[in-house]
Order: structure tokens, then sequence, then C-alpha cells
């Protein structure tokens, strides 16, 4: 399928029948840690999922071939399966109201290959099989920029260990951000983690014909990004 074709098809989604509600920047703090660490359910947390029945979750039944950690409002996604029609792909995002929107989107548009889930990646995907996701994507997370703030990012040796589990052998994991200290932090944790190879990309080498929100704000603006492709080692 060409862009021309992609161009075509989501020209047919009349966003302005869905309004987008106001959501917050950033979703509150609790939202960013483990539930394990909580103490109490006085707060309003998405539930921690051990399974998942994916006949409940795409048209044709089966699994997703690709994830997007944190997938935000959903453009990429929702233009991922418009694009790549005979692969699944499911988002995770613990702004509850960007989900809900999301999810009236391809309920309105009759999408049968994407779902977004409220959902804090930080506890893990036990609900996905190991060795069995094509590609991850993980685009212009939360800096949180203030030292103090660092352990709310979700970027970290455990969300490797997962992303590393659930990928098939060949399967990459595809980075970008606009803020140099954040891929700085990246790929520190990367390197420590050890059970990835990467590499930095540029227009040339980048494999995605979609572009983010974010991607197309920072082109337009002429604000440097960066992107960088992940495999197994």
């Amino acid at each position: 399928m060409t862009l021309f074709l992609l161009d075509l098809m989501t020209k047919y989604i009349n966003y302005a029948q869905y309004p987008v509600p106001r959501i917050r920047h950033h979703a509150k703090p609790v939202l960013y840690f483990p539930l394990k660490q909580h103490r109490g359910d006085r707060f309003n947390y998405p539930a921690e999922i051990e399974s998942l029945d994916w006949k409940n979750i795409f048209a044709g039944g089966k699994p997703p071939a690709y994830i997007d950690i944190g997938c935000g409002l959903g453009r990429f996604l929702i233009n991922m399966a418009l694009f790549e029609p005979k692969k699944n792909i499911l988002g995770f995002e613990v702004r509850q109201g960007a989900v809900e929107w999301i999810e009236k989107v391809i309920a309105g548009e009759k999408i049968p290959n994407a779902r977004a889930l409220w959902y804090s990646a930080v506890n893990g995907f036990k609900f996905i099989k190991s060795g069995s996701i094509e590609k991850a994507f993980y685009f212009f997370p939360d800096p949180w920029v203030k030292r103090r703030h660092y352990k709310r990012r979700a970027f970290s040796a455990e969300l490797l260990d997962e992303i590393h589990r659930v990928l098939k052998p060949s399967g990459k994991l595809y980075l970008m951000t606009d803020v140099p200290e954040v891929d700085g932090f990246q790929q520190e944790v990367m390197t420590a983690h050890g059970g990835f190879k990467y590499k930095y990309v540029t227009d040339g080498k980048w494999d995605l014909p979609i572009e983010t929100n974010q991607e197309e704000f920072c082109i337009r603006k002429k604000i440097p990004f960066i992107r960088m492709v992940c495999r197994m080692k």
C-alpha cells in the first residue's frame, strides 16, 4: 500500500465527528508507578492485566503484531492500523480520557485491527505471549526533566526486560524523542541492560511510513528529534 492510498484512506476519517475532550498533558503521578508499590486502592488506577482473550479485543481474534507504548491520542496507532490492515496493533496509555477517545474513533470508523487499553506499562505485559511481537514503539515520552521526577520515567530495565521477552528474535524496538536528555537517559538504560543492540537512524534509514503528531510538529517547526532502532542481541 502506498502513502498516496494511506492519504486517501485517512481522509475518510472526519475527526470533527470526534471532539477531543480536555485531557491533562501529564497523568497523576500515581499512574507512573507499578500497582504493587501502592498501598490501598483509594485512587483511580488501571487494572493490572494477567491475561486477555484476543477474540474480545480484535475482530479477527488474533494477538497483536505491534504494540505502541504510551500511544497518546492514537494518531500513529490508527494510521498504522490503516496502513497495515493485516497487522493488529495494540496501544497503551495511562490517561483514561485519551483511551476512551481513541476507542470512540476506532469503533466509529470500524477499524478492526487497532485497539487502545487504559493501562500502565510499568506493570509489564503478562498478557502478551513471549516472542510474539514484531515491532514495539515508544515515542516522545514525557521527559520529566527534573531529577526528582526521573523515577516517573517508564523507560527502565524492567520495561526493557518485558519488551525483550515479548519481541520476536527478529523484532525491533523503535524509540523517538525531541529531548536530548531523554535520549541520553534511554541510551544509558539500554547499554546497562545489555539485551539490545541499537543504532541512531536518519530519514533514509527509518523504515516506518507513518509519522506521529509530535514528529509532524517537530518537522513543521524545524525542531530536531532523535530516532533509534533497537534489535535483540
